[in-house]
């Protein structure tokens, strides 16, 4: 009977709450992701060792500094446009769509110049030619369907598309393990892409068929660009911190080094899943909450901060505890990746605090 009472209890409180039943499809969603993520993640550094791990890993951080800008934030301007006015929203995701591909395009073309000075010839222009495709245009076409479900706090599809893009690089993945003899970086960068292509044309099509197709409006893109500007140039910044230590190991250490080190730091991007989860979920309603201002903002930052605080401490005390098991899942090779982990794991907790933050001064327009 108490255990009737307490299942009615948590449909009842799922059923009157949007953000809880988003959050439970993100959870959910977000748990499939990281086991597909795991299993991609370790299949790939024990299929390319250090060295070439380290050499893909320093082409996709050297390319995440620039991927905010392939879109020119027009992904935070949907969904806060179409949060507060769904009818924008044919307008918003053409619009989007056509950033993606004419920004895209250009900052492959950037990349390829930089990286001959950034990352040395230790990294083969033609895997950062896959890489760049992959991210700055096709991730960038995925992230934008689902940024749209998003915007009509549709999670459990913004979930499935994430989810999906894991999954097939998993599959992938596990593809060159089995069937390629001597798998490089280089290898792995074709298959990278043809793997985030099919998701791009898979996000694409589902779009189309639930929300509608998009429509392009060059006049309000002008308006949109200079707020646009100041998105990318917020998830850049977080981007460059999350990502320019690996770029320049690759640059001033060694490709082993930079291998070792990103396989302790991929551990605390899993980690930290299920406080995504809860971004995500909660995205839409910082934007609704900021139309009042910075402060209604800030005090809806307020009511998961606490979790997420908890969450953060509890994570990278397990992940200082177990770190020394890491080589062992992964490969002797990366000896070293466990003292990096434990180094690493207060990062959980510092970014938490600083995502719910600054979720708060993007949802007021700041």
């Amino acid at each position: 009977m108490i255990r009737n009472n307490y299942v009615n209890y948590i449909r009842r409180k799922l059923e009157g709450s949007k953000v809880a039943r988003n959050t439970l499809a993100m959870t959910t969603g977000g748990g499939v992701r990281t086991l597909f993520q795991a299993a991609y993640f370790i299949l790939l550094a024990r299929s390319l060792g250090p060295g070439q791990y380290g050499a893909f890993i320093g082409a996709v951080s050297l390319i995440a500094v620039l991927t905010p800008f392939s879109v020119w934030g027009m992904d935070g301007i949907l969904v806060r446009n179409v949060s507060r006015q769904k009818e924008t929203f044919p307008q918003s995701f053409g619009n989007a769509l056509l950033m993606a591909c004419v920004s895209g395009s250009f900052l492959l073309a950037v990349v390829l110049f930089l990286s001959h000075f950034v990352l040395s010839k230790r990294v083969p222009l033609t895997l950062v030619f896959w890489v760049g495709l992959s991210d700055l245009v096709l991730a960038a076409i995925v992230n934008l369907a689902g940024m749209a479900f998003l915007a009509f706090e549709m999670l459990g599809r913004t979930a499935h598309i994430a989810a999906m893009l894991t999954g097939i690089r998993a599959v992938c993945a596990l593809v060159m393990l089995l069937l390629i003899p001597h798998p490089s970086a280089t290898s792995w960068a074709m298959l990278y892409y043809f793997s985030t292509a099919i998701c791009a044309i898979y996000a694409c099509q589902s779009v189309f068929r639930r929300l509608g197709y998009p429509r392009m409006s060059l006049g309000n893109m002008k308006a949109d660009l200079r707020e646009g500007f100041y998105f990318s140039l917020g998830l850049s910044s977080q981007s460059i911190y999350n990502n320019i230590d690996k770029t320049m190991l690759v640059r001033l250490a060694t490709l082993e080094a930079a291998g070792i080190y990103s396989t302790a730091y991929r551990i605390v991007d899993l980690a930290i899943q299920p406080v995504s989860s809860v971004l995500y979920s909660t995205f839409v309603r910082f934007f609704q909450h900021g139309a009042q201002g910075i402060r209604e903002t800030s005090k809806y930052a307020k009511r998961y901060l606490p979790y997420g605080v908890g969450y953060g401490v509890l994570a990278g005390v397990a992940l200082f505890v177990t770190a020394p098991i890491l080589p062992s899942v992964i490969g002797r090779s990366f000896h070293g990746a466990d003292e990096a982990l434990r180094w690493l794991s207060p990062l959980i907790l510092i970014r938490t605090i600083h995502y719910f933050l600054s979720n708060s001064l993007t949802g007021a327009d700041l």
